[in-house]
């Protein structure tokens, strides 16, 4: 089982600074327990490319005269901190200046690649040169010398690479360098042999120890890198531009995936990584924590050690603030599985596109809606939830279609928008109405046929819209089209065109168990952010499972709730999580202030009638009542983050 108090250890150090001179096992000891940390990801070697132990392999860095290394593997092991060692693979500074037939070229513009060259930043190294014989030993020698529990391998990904020997090796293989589809090709096929001469040089000295390939981002349906790594770490610094909605996400997508445990890893930082002097407030750090035991990880922090060699004292008295909690909530989240409604077929699996903004606005909805979801990919099993959401974008591949058809067919509740389930003209699904086509105009206008915050009023709806003819489905929103699109020739006051009452029709329609929304919803909400799109989804949503959906609570918009079980321990744990959160400079998202709730009014489905309904881990017991299989009962404050057992 991972460690769930984890440090990641940055020491990226110039050839020039004086290395480890003031390191001393007794205070690196000290400021691990002051951090409570369980396990800390510690350096072989960095983006600079020096070693920071002996090397018969590599140069040991220019200043440092004493195995680091080893010795914080002996600090470490004294008091019983597992340390997992970090090799920098993507970057090498040092082999870059010395070994130009090694680097990463990723352009053929020759003015280009002397500009990038010029750049004050580290440079790729190509995996399908000599640069990956010499990696692949440095990986060996640390495991030979060491027999570390785990490896963490830095920087890597798929990429085009335009080097001498990749020109000549997709020549042999019959590839044209002028064909993206075949450059592609072969920057997978070069990632793939990384993957395997890394992962041997791990395999042929340990079988037990961990191996992860740090990519910055899990890929949503693309399972060459996720097979690779024994556990994965989903790298998420709220303020470092990944956002708050970013970690709830990716762990809503690698938490589905079959025996693969993973941590949150966020940072100590204000910013993001490589900040020296950089520290958040303690609470922004308590909250980050939470969130991810709450979505099912473990957590990690990222710190980075002074080129010295000490550990600041201020850095693990902040991480200590976070981890004594979560040491104390451990019990709770061991072996803890996450329960979910509703599955979201993530845009980016079926599309290939990173980061798409329908997944992240889809995202947003249901984490504001206080729904229980995961992210899925086309290869998943739809069987356990009760509602599939499709957003946005066209479903490619007979099988996946086959597969909701026969998921809605079975009961199961299904929400399209846009293009997601038409084919041929047609909708895939019998939604009560006839697809006519993509509207012309841009934006429209939202008519609800319920009530919103605002009234049955016209709302801009900034996105794509999609036209249907409704046959013997239920109506519940119209669209309503401008009198003309925005044009240099025709244009009307400041921004576009007013609605054109003449030009009404309908927009969203359910029928039975499915329900199709005619504008790409998911996608203009993650943009817009315009209140009315999540009305109009949420109306659906609940319309379809209202009655169904396993957990309700009276959380504010920025409110987060999770449900997980442990079966062995026969409970549910409900997480109620509320953070204040807000922009600081040009667009960091901090935490400063908590902000506490009173009086979370709270409903699970429960199998049976629980024995007890506690606050944990204080353990102060609360009144409940048990009807229609439903427990309710009343959370008298929520300061950042709360647990609720039900056993």
């Amino acid at each position: 089982m991972l460690r769930k108090r984890q440090v990641h250890l940055d020491f990226h150090t110039n050839g020039t600074l004086p290395v480890g001179k003031k390191f001393s096992k007794e205070q690196f000891q000290a400021a691990l327990k002051v951090g409570h940390v369980d396990s800390i990801t510690v350096f072989s070697k960095c983006h600079h490319g020096w070693s920071y132990h002996p090397t018969d392999v590599n140069e040991i860095h220019p200043e440092l005269d004493f195995d680091l290394l080893g010795a914080q593997l002996e600090a470490c092991k004294e008091i019983g901190v597992k340390a997992p060692v970090y090799i920098s693979a993507g970057f090498d500074e040092k082999e870059y200046v010395k070994r130009p037939e090694w680097r990463h070229i990723h352009s053929l513009d020759k003015e280009d690649v002397d500009a990038y060259n010029r750049e004050v930043h580290f440079h790729l190294m190509c995996f399908n040169t000599g640069y990956l014989d010499a990696l692949c030993a440095q990986i060996e020698e640390v495991m030979v010398n060491y027999n570390p529990c785990g490896i963490f391998l830095d920087i890597i990904s798929p990429r085009v690479c335009y080097c001498e020997k990749c020109l000549a090796d997709m020549k042999e293989a019959g590839l044209d360098v002028n064909s993206e589809t075949d450059r592609i090709a072969f920057g997978d096929i070069v990632f793939e042999k990384y993957l395997r001469r890394t992962n041997e040089a791990v395999r042929k000295h340990s079988d037990t120890a961990t191996v992860y390939h740090n990519e910055g981002h899990v890929p949503k349906g693309d399972y060459t890198y996720i097979d690779a790594n024994t556990h994965l770490e989903l790298e998420s610094l709220p303020t470092g531009g990944w956002g708050y909605d970013h970690f709830p996400l990716s762990a809503a997508y690698v938490r589905t995936l079959k025996d693969t445990e993973f941590l949150g890893m966020t940072g100590k930082f204000h910013h993001s990584w490589g900040e020296f002097g950089g520290f958040k407030h303690p609470n922004a750090l308590i909250y980050e924590t939470s969130l991810s035991i709450a979505n099912g990880a473990g957590c990690s922090v990222g710190d980075q050690m002074h080129p010295l060699g000490e550990l600041n004292m201020a850095t693990y008295g902040l991480i200590g603030k976070a981890y004594a909690l979560v040491e104390e909530k451990e019990p709770w989240i061991n072996g803890a599985v996450n329960v979910a409604d509703i599955a979201v077929l993530s845009a980016e699996a079926l599309t290939g596109q990173r980061n798409h903004k329908a997944d992240f606005g889809a995202n947003r909805m249901l984490l504001e809606g206080k729904y229980l979801y995961n992210f899925v990919d086309a290869t998943m099993d739809l069987s356990a939830y009760k509602l599939l959401i499709v957003p946005d974008v066209a479903v490619i591949g007979d099988e996946t279609l086959e597969k909701i058809k026969a998921f809605a067919a079975q009961g199961g509740k299904v929400i399209a928008s846009g293009e997601a389930l038409v084919k041929d003209g047609c909708f895939v699904l019998d939604f009560g109405a006839q697809f006519l086509g993509k509207n012309e105009y841009e934006p429209t206008y939202f008519v609800p046929r319920f009530e919103t915050v605002n009234g049955t009023t016209e709302y801009v709806m900034r996105c794509n819209s999609y036209l249907f003819k409704a046959t013997d489905g239920e109506v519940l929103a119209d669209v309503q089209n401008p009198y003309f699109n925005r044009t240099l020739e025709h244009f009307c006051s400041h921004a576009h065109a007013p609605n054109n009452p003449a030009t009404s029709a309908p927009a969203v329609i359910v029928k039975g168990n499915v329900a199709y929304i005619g504008w790409d919803i998911f996608s203009a909400y993650a943009k817009h952010g315009h209140l009315c799109f999540k009305e109009l989804f949420l109306h659906v949503l609940e319309k379809l499972i209202g009655k169904e959906k396993t957990v309700a609570v009276n959380l504010p918009d920025r409110g987060v709730v999770t449900l997980t079980t442990q079966a062995e321990e026969n409970r549910r744990i409900l997480h109620l999580l509320f953070a204040h959160t807000t922009v600081r400079g040009e667009h960091t998202e901090v935490i400063e202030d908590t902000v506490p709730l009173y009086d979370v009014a709270c409903k699970v489905k429960c199998f049976a009638k629980p024995t007890s309904v506690a606050l944990v881990p204080g353990g102060q017991a609360l009144a409940f009542d048990y009807e229609d299989g439903y427990v309710s009962f009343v959370v008298p404050e929520v300061n950042m983050h709360q647990m609720v057992e039900l056993k």
